[in-house]
């Protein structure tokens, strides 16, 4: 699958650092809902239920060494949604921010789309060194003098300052979504953006905040006629025409905008054929796709499932040509996981830099690396206990009963409030992010 050769480098993984509290009482704000690095890497920023967006930037490499380190640090903080209220609906709309996308950086300063459920905003994040000083008219606070006019005619001019991060809000994208959206995708054309929710897709311009064209509508004339939910979209990392959504009926369809203004009718459709044997009442629920993930190269895409990773080739609509199974031991434990609802969490998938492997998260704060060229992988786990710096990672198996061996972890012991949700994985390094209820882990598997 891969453009270039695995090493197996892509499963040792060592600890960098843990940005978070240790407190064992996590307030509701301060859980992290999206991970999400930048075109370079250089900056990694996490939305949380808070409406707060907190961006890091990577260290910068040392004289002596000269290698890169993987740690960051908090570059900027600034509060992106607030919780608002919809008079007409009698609805509470959240401030938790749903999803995270960079846009290339044309020059110093950095451009990102942050979401909440209803309203999408264009933020601008730029650097401030210098100040204007020597003002005719007023002073350093910006008051008039009391004098109307000057005794002497000063030049203004600019003076270094201390290093100031400012975060300001260049466009909002309002009142074009009835349903909750999920999923926000920037074109390649670095003009355009899409946003999904339930039911249908739009399409933004990102200079214009007034209105958006809507390019898919599954919302049938009958509510009741409803079979199937939008759950994720994402726009091809080459061509500008041509995007993917996914539905909770495990389907993926490809449209082409070239074909027509509404993408109502899909040019591919992606199923898995379904074994007629082994459906259950939570088959339907287990096969929704929780996220769709291009490779870098647009040759391949990846889906999650709740159970299982699924890689496709778009010239092969028929059969994913390789399937991951994340946690299967969780099979016999899908009644417990219905009633405390955790069948429901969304996980999502990344790619590495190489599309040579993948990553996902689970329960217990474990998460999966799959290598695609030797079918290898590992589960690992994103914890404090295995924090000491650049300690490795130990590989963890999880035993389904009988006789349990010395480092196994038993199913029935694993803690499904502790999961793993959000994962990014470094578009150029062995660097990845692990969003763990409030922590963000960094691990690398640089030597």
């Amino acid at each position: 699958i891969a453009g270039s050769a695995a090493s197996g480098d892509d499963l040792v993984w060592y600890f960098s650092q843990v940005k978070g509290t240790m407190d064992d009482e996590v307030s509701d704000p301060d859980i992290i809902s999206t991970v999400e690095f930048n075109h370079d890497g250089e900056l990694l920023a996490t939305g949380d239920k808070g409406g707060r967006v907190v961006i890091f930037q990577r260290e910068p490499s040392t004289k002596a060494s000269g290698s890169r380190s993987s740690e960051y640090n908090v570059y900027s903080t600034f509060q992106s949604h607030e919780p608002e209220f919809d008079y007409l609906k009698s609805l509470e709309i959240e401030e938790k921010i749903n999803k995270i996308r960079w846009l290339s950086q044309r020059n110093q300063a950095h451009f990102l789309l942050s979401t909440n459920d209803k309203t999408v905003k264009l933020w601008k994040v730029s650097e401030r060194e210098k100040q204007a000083v020597g003002f005719n008219l007023r002073d350093e606070d910006g008051q008039l003098h009391a004098g109307l006019r000057p005794r002497s005619l000063i030049v203004p001019h600019y003076e270094p300052m201390e290093l100031m991060i400012e975060a300001s809000p260049k466009k909002v994208f309002a009142n074009a979504h009835m349903y909750h959206i999920n999923s926000i995708s920037v074109n390649s054309d670095d003009e355009t953006y899409l946003s999904a929710d339930d039911l249908r897709i739009n399409l933004w311009n990102l200079e214009i905040t007034d209105r958006s064209f809507n390019i898919v509508d599954i919302k049938p004339e009958n509510m009741e006629n409803l079979t199937e939910v939008i759950t994720a979209a994402e726009y091809h990392p080459r061509e500008c025409h041509t995007f993917v959504y996914s539905s909770s009926k495990g389907t993926i369809r490809l449209c082409d905008m070239r074909e027509a203004a509404l993408c109502d009718k899909h040019a591919k459709i992606f199923e898995e054929p379904e074994d007629p044997n082994s459906r259950s009442f939570f088959s339907e629920i287990i096969s929704s796709i929780s996220d769709v993930k291009f490779s870098h190269s647009g040759r391949y895409m990846i889906t999650r499932d709740y159970l299982s990773i699924n890689v496709w080739d778009l010239n092969m609509e028929s059969k994913p040509v390789e399937s991951f199974q994340v946690h299967e031991y969780l099979k016999s434990k899908l009644c417990s996981l219905y009633e405390n609802d955790c069948i429901f969490d969304k996980f999502e998938c990344c790619w590495n830099g190489t599309d040579s492997a993948i990553m996902t998260g689970s329960y217990n704060n474990f998460f999966r690396v799959f290598d695609c060229n030797s079918k290898k992988d590992v589960t690992l786990e994103a914890s404090r206990e295995n924090s000491r710096q650049r300690a490795q990672l130990k590989s963890k198996k999880v035993s389904q009963g009988g006789k349990r061996k010395k480092d196994e972890v038993s199913v029935d012991s694993l803690d499904f409030n502790r999961k793993i949700l959000h994962t990014a994985w470094h578009p150029k390094d062995k660097i990845i992010a692990v969003a763990a209820t409030n922590n963000l882990y960094i691990f690398d598997s640089n030597n």
